[in-house]
Formats: structure tokens, sequence, C-alpha cells
């Protein structure tokens, strides 16, 4: 699905926030860097100037003025000073600096990807997934550069143009105020400007993710473009996406550089018109030549530095343009929370009730109205039935992926919304019609069960699993790389390993969706054996659509349009020649038509 445009307003105090802990654990550092890069500021760019000022009197007297050469050098030795000083200043505020952001940027990220992790099933299921790490890492960034900016550019800009007003403001009064209501204007344009960019900046962001979504789309189904020749098409398609992002990445540009035109002609006349006043003070002898050189180091300094801050006004506001679209994700509320005071988990037995539930996708037709099924522990139970009868939401709505809208679902009597997430299901081993692997080693992903698991205890699972022999025949064993979501195995070597990743979690719930849909006839043997084995003192679920699966199952319940229609053991169920009869005399291959 398309996610939607970012619609959210750049609160600089919403984004704040999120950042705002993280600081707080290195504010001595950040206070230091800041001390220390503010010594060097007001040192070479205020004071050293002075510095330049009296030297220049030194040589505008000639060198044959009275201890002229001595004057020279004391200057040059005080200019030395001051070099070698702020310079020790400034690379103590790199290190101070480097140490708090590199920590915090790491923790944003890890906060990040822990907030994505609460949000649900659906959440995932509307958001491209590289749309979503694309934000992530610019949520990451964005702090980045507004810690950068507001360091380089505000901090020093502050001290700057604070210190040459005061200089100019004692020495040359008159020019002292021009320069404090032209400094007014100057950053009142900048806010002006800003305040119409945002719009454009969101819309960029909105079109850089969903280029973002398009291509992690397109890439994750490489092989279903390249089986249906579809590679012109989706080209086509990628390009009309990028074609948006280009147009409205093209707006923001060209505002900013409309801009950036705006302050250069702002500039240029400050620095103009502050050397037309300064030459004419010292041709009436009411200045040295030193001061006019101060001067002209001041303005200098001010011409680059502040059309460097429109530029950093812009970089910021595009850096909180990024992070708003991170904290919209933070902002939005959980659809399946976990409760406020969670109660101890008490599954032990494994007994399953679904009591009276309902439950539709959004406001489409009910799936469930009124349903219950109870699991005595230990019980197994195989569902079966057409497409679209309800049998995996079921199995979704006992994991809690999604949520009843009404009635309860309860292992042991205890209602699983009121117990978190986490602990419902550390209780169920579960083992999906299509399972995706991380792009780790096999030893890594058969241990993710538990964790702590020894290779003897891996190796076991993978025998029970049936996948220890193909294991055996890779370079590297159990530590031969999968490759993302398992793509280096077949379907049926993934559904393997994870039965041994069930294996392995050794839980009192055993949930099995299509377990053995995408195996051979002969590995599905091999595997039931091992689920025999597996399902020993178990409550299990079996969902299936191959009856061959469920046909030792203690009882068998048959599912139609969300109603239980049919329950009972294999052979009854032939008995009574109804649906499920139905369903084993059309199967053909294992699989209902």
């Amino acid at each position: 699905m398309e996610e939607k445009a970012s619609s959210a307003s750049l609160g600089v105090r919403r984004i704040f926030h999120y950042y705002w802990p993280h600081i707080k654990k290195y504010r001595f550092a950040i206070g230091m860097y800041f001390f220390v890069y503010g010594s060097a500021v007001i040192l070479s760019d205020i004071i050293a100037p002075f510095a330049y000022k009296g030297l220049i009197d030194v040589i505008e007297r000639g060198a044959d003025a009275p201890l002229a050469s001595e004057q020279a050098f004391y200057w040059v030795i005080v200019l030395g000073m001051f070099i070698f000083l702020y310079n020790i200043l400034y690379r103590t505020g790199d290190f101070l600096l480097s140490y708090s952001q590199s920590h915090i940027l790491k923790n944003v990220t890890d906060v990040a990807f822990a907030r994505l992790q609460d949000h649900s099933y659906t959440f995932f299921t509307e958001n491209f997934s590289g749309s979503l790490v694309a934000k992530a890492k610019r949520f990451a960034r964005a702090f980045e550069i507004l810690q950068d900016e507001s360091v380089f550019t505000l901090w020093f800009g502050f001290l700057r143009l604070g210190g040459i007003f005061v200089v100019l403001l004692a020495t040359m009064p008159l020019l002292g105020i021009f320069f404090f209501g032209w400094c007014v204007l100057y950053v009142g344009l900048i806010f002006y400007f800003i305040k119409k960019k945002t719009p454009l900046d969101l819309a960029r962001a909105a079109e850089d993710s969903r280029v973002t979504g398009a291509l992690s789309d397109a890439l994750a189904n490489i092989v279903s473009i390249k089986a249906f020749s579809a590679k012109h098409r989706e080209r086509e398609y990628f390009e009309a996406t990028t074609a948006k992002e280009e147009y409205a990445r093209r707006r923001a540009w060209n505002f900013q550089n409309t801009q950036f035109l705006v302050q250069t002609i702002l500039l240029g006349l400050l620095e103009v018109f502050g050397m037309y006043f300064v030459v004419r003070l010292w041709l009436s002898g009411e200045v040295s030549a030193g001061t006019v050189v101060l001067v002209q180091i001041y303005l200098t300094g001010l011409f680059g530095h502040l059309f460097q801050l429109g530029k950093s006004f812009t970089k910021m506001t595009q850096a909180l343009t990024d992070a708003s679209e991170m904290v919209d994700i933070f902002d939005t509320e959980l659809d399946i929370p976990d409760p406020v005071n969670p109660e101890p988990s008490r599954i032990s037995r494994g007994a399953v009730a679904f009591e009276h539930i309902d439950f539709s996708y959004g406001k489409g037709e009910a799936v469930f109205e009124n349903f219950s099924l109870a699991v005595k522990p230990g019980e197994k139970i195989g569902i079966v039935g057409h497409s679209g009868a309800g049998k995996t939401t079921i199995i979704k709505l006992l994991l809690r992926f999604i949520d009843v809208d009404g009635g309860a679902i309860t292992l042991d009597g205890q209602d699983v919304r009121h117990i978190t997430q986490d602990d419902l299901r550390a209780n169920i081993a579960y083992v999906p019609q299509d399972p995706a692997l991380f792009h780790r080693t096999l030893r890594e992903n058969i241990a993710y069960g538990n964790p702590g698991a020894s290779q003897e205890e891996i190796v076991a699972a993978a025998k029970q699993a049936r996948a220890h022999t193909f294991i055996s025949r890779t370079p590297l064993g159990y530590e031969t790389l999968v490759g993302e979501r398992g793509v280096k195995l077949s379907g049926g070597e993934r559904q393997r390993v994870a039965i041994a990743r069930a294996i392995l979690k050794n839980a009192p719930i055993l949930v099995l969706d299509e377990a053995t849909s995408s195996l051979d006839s002969e590995s599905e043997l091999a595997i039931r054996e091992a689920l025999d084995q597996l399902m020993k003192n178990k409550t299990t679920i079996v969902v299936a659509h191959r009856l061959s699966t469920v046909q030792k199952m203690d009882r068998i319940v048959v599912i139609e349009d969300g109603e239980i229609v049919e329950q009972g053991s294999h052979q009854e169920l032939l008995l009574k020649q109804g649906h499920y009869y139905n369903f084993w005399q059309q199967q053909t291959d294992g699989f209902i038509e």
C-alpha cells in the first residue's frame, strides 16, 4: 500500500521532545564544547583582529618611527599567541563534540528502531519497509545537522555578531547602530523565506519517502518483475515517481536560490556601505588605517557568516522536516498497545479459548461474529476451510498481530490483552506459511527461538526438523549465511529451519500455519515425523489446506465464512460426508481446490 504523504507541521518543541532525553545524558560535554568553542570564536574573530589593527597602525607610522620594530614584533608575537590558543580551543571543542554527538546519534537511532518495533503487524503492512528505514535514518541525520548548525552557525554567529556590534558601537556608534538595524532586517527576511519554504520542504520529503519506498518495493519483488517481463513497466512506474520527486525538489531549490539572491544583494550593500563609511572617517583623520583594516576584517567575515546563516536556517528547516516524518510515527497511537499495568503471565498449561469474538478488517465485512472455540491443554486441533474463511485470521488474533473488536481470547483463563505481547508470544512457537529468515548464519536463525541454546541443542533441533543433512552440505555448515529473508535457501529448506527454530523454543503452545506447504511429499513425510515429536505435551493449532497434515489431529475444525460448520476427528468427519468429506474428495496432490 502506498504510504500517505506527511501532513505534519514543523513543531520544533514536538521534535525536540524526542531528542532532549539523549541530550540530557551528555549535557556536561555539550556545555563544555559550547564554552570552549565560544572562547575560541571570541578570541579568533573579535580579539585577534585588534592585533592586526595594532600591527597596521605601526606600519602606517613607518619603519623610522620610534620603537617601530619593537612594537611590530610585539604585535606579531601577540598575534601568534592568539592563533595558537584559539586553535587549541577549536580542536578541544571538536573532540568534545565528537564524543557527545557520536553517542547521541547511536541512542537516537536505537530509539527509532525500538519505537518502530512497538507498532503492530498492520502498521508494517501499510508502510513500505524501505520508506521506514529512510525515515529512521533521516531522523538521526537530522539531529546531527541540527546540532552542527546550532554550534557552528547559530552559536558562532551570535558571538561574532554580538562582539562586532559591541566593538563598532564603542568605536563608531553610528556604524554600530546601522549594523544592528541591518541585522534585524536581514534575520527577519530569512525567517520570512523559511516560513514560505517549509511547505515545499515537506512536499520534497514526502516525495523522497515515496521514491525510497518504490525502490525498496521493486527490489524486494525483483523475481516477480523478471518472471513477468515487467522491467520496462516497472521502470516507467519508477520514473514517474522520481519525476514527482524532481519537481518537488526543484521547486524547493529554486525558492532557496531566490532567497540566496536576496541575501547576496543585502550583504553586498552592507559591505560597500560599511567600507564607504569607514574610509570617509579615515580621510577625515578620525580613524587610523588599522581601524579601516579592522572593519574590513569584520565585514569580510560577516559577509560569509551571514550568508551561511541564511543557508543554515534552510538546512535546519529541512532537517526538521526530515525529523518530523519520524516524529509523526512516534506520535501515532499504537493500534495494538500493551496494557499500562500488565498482569504477570500465568500461561503454563496452554489452554486456548476464543470467547464470543467479533472481528473485521477496518470497516469491511465482518470476518467473525460471536465466534467461539476452545482448545484443551495438550489438545491438537487442525483448522481447515476454503481461502478467506478466516483460518489465518484466527492465528493473527491469537498472536495479537491484530485485536478482536469484541469478546476475548484467553490462555489458561488469562485475557491476552492483560499481559504484554512479549509475554504472550514467549509462550507460542509459531511457524508461518512463508518463514522469513534473517541475513545471518543458519546457526543464528535456528537459535533465534532460544538465544542461549548450545551448539549441541541447535544441531539436535536441526536433526529433528530434518534440516541437518542439507545444512551439512553447505560450505560453512551452520555458519553459512542464508541471504536476505533466506533467499539462498529453497522454500522447503527455509521451512525446515523455521521448524527447527520452533523446536528449540519449546513453548507450551505450537502454531503451524501451512508449515509444510513448501515441502515435497517425501520431505513432508519426514517433517511430519518430526512434528509428531514436537507436538507431544503441547497445545497445537495447525492451519492447513493439505489435509494429510491434519489427519492425526485430535480434532479437526472446519470453518466457513467465519463460522464453525463441522468438527471432529478425521474419520468422524469423513463418515458425516459433509464439508470435510467434500474437501477430501476434491483434493488434488494434497491441496483443496
